[in-house]
């Protein structure tokens, strides 16, 4: 480092950073866009970034009620794989990690991916019977999945205990070696910059409260910094986006639940892949600063709560000491809740619906992070051609109605 720029960093560290280029703009709204995007989340975000790449949309704006990457997109365990069972969702998870691999490069911006791998652990008979159904599916869609033995579990993975007198003993694992974790604010900065750099105007602390209607077309979305002129509008809102679709009279078969997860204080590398022990109900990796990320099952009942609870942590974390005993004796840094929208089938809706103008993405349950470039990706082509891009066209809204559900309640793992 020269000595202008250790200056520089010295004279920012001092001043707030007041002289640092922003990222990205803070517009006012304008009267009238040719698209509007609700929720500034990674998957409101790389929709916009792709509808002005991909489909030179350059008049949008994306609304957030609060701050750029505050709902889910900041409240996960940055899980990526693709290793489910339907050959629709591998398409749209296979997608997305595929995307993930070049994302810092597409972005120009660090959003550290780590491909460290992901392992989906056999306790039962059952589950070696339900992953070995899963890791042929994925062979014949190509996925460069397998089944592992205990013994390569346990090199993978030294912490782990494998005494086969354990409570529930590893039979084995269904192991994705590309999976891994990326950073969720990252990947979020970089699409918001990505886009901001387009010409895309991203509108904080901009609450939707209406969507208005000619007939059965929208018209535009009142937001508490005024009226919005618009003939497009993607509802992209995470466990809010049944509450905003129904201000234009459009229901959802969706249910929001609350998913909490804490860190560990930081220690010496352990772990270096993701562990998912499906039956006991947790998860686990570990951090480039050395916090263990652990997170387990949604609440068991709806809620819109972004609040964690010791009641479902304390069931998480008993059950993952017994399969790390070594984590016994850390001490949690901190909690946190992210409001997941689940469907029946566990598979998300990417969608038109009955009103002209109105396109919805949201269900992704546990699946929202590691989609969100392959999400962005089909959404953007399905709002700027105004037809289902081939890969979103199974996850469409008349699947409930005509009895075509993506049934992934056994692959979407751990929170289902």
């Amino acid at each position: 480092m020269n000595r202008y720029s250790i200056f520089s960093l010295a004279r920012n560290a001092v001043n707030y950073h007041k002289d640092w280029e922003k990222a990205w703009r803070s517009p006012d709204p304008r009267p009238t866009y040719d698209a509007v995007i609700v929720g500034a989340g990674g998957h409101g975000l790389a929709t916009a970034y792709y509808l002005a790449k991909e489909h030179r949309m350059t008049n949008i704006a994306v609304l957030e009620k609060g701050w750029l990457g505050g709902g889910n997109t900041g409240r996960n365990t940055t899980i990526i794989r693709s290793n489910y069972l339907q050959d629709e969702s591998i398409a749209i998870y296979e997608l997305a990690r595929s995307l993930y691999e070049d994302l810092s490069q597409e972005l120009n911006y660090n959003t550290m991916f780590s491909p460290r791998g992901v392992m989906m652990m056999c306790q039962t008979e059952h589950e070696l019977r339900a992953f070995k159904r899963t890791a042929h599916a994925n062979r014949l869609a190509g996925l460069d999945c397998r089944m592992i033995d205990r013994a390569e579990v346990k090199r993978l993975c030294p912490i782990i205990n494998d005494s086969p007198r354990a409570r529930y003993p590893i039979l084995g694992a269904y192991y994705q070696p590309r999976g891994g974790t990326g950073r969720h604010d990252a990947v979020a900065w970089g699409y918001a910059r990505g886009a901001d750099d387009l010409g895309v105007d991203i509108i904080q602390n901009c609450e939707v409260t209406g969507i208005t209607r000619e007939g059965d077309t929208v018209t535009g979305v009142q937001t508490s910094k005024g009226y919005i002129k618009t003939n497009k509008i993607a509802v992209v809102a995470a466990g809010n986006t049944s509450a905003i679709v129904e201000m234009a009279g459009v229901g959802l078969p969706v249910e929001s639940v609350c998913l909490q997860a804490l860190v560990s204080e930081p220690i010496k590398p352990v772990i270096d892949c993701v562990v998912m022990a499906n039956t006991v109900h947790g998860y686990m990796s570990q951090s480039d600063k050395g916090e263990l990320v652990i997170g387990g099952g949604a609440d068991g009942y709806n809620n819109y709560s972004q609040r964690g609870a010791f009641t479902s942590l304390e069931h998480t974390v008993t059950a993952l000491v017994e399969t790390f005993p070594i984590i016994s004796r850390l001490r949690m840094m901190r909690i946190w809740g992210g409001i997941v929208d689940m469907t029946g089938d566990r598979s998300p809706i990417i969608s038109m619906t009955d009103v002209k103008g109105l396109y919805v993405n949201c269900g992704w349950g546990t699946g929202g992070f590691k989609s969100i470039p392959g999400s962005g990706f089909v959404f953007a082509d399905t709002i700027a051609n105004d037809r289902p891009h081939p890969i979103a066209e199974p996850f469409g809204l008349n699947r409930f109605l005509e009895g075509r559900l993506i049934d992934e309640s056994v692959a979407a793992a751990v929170a289902h």
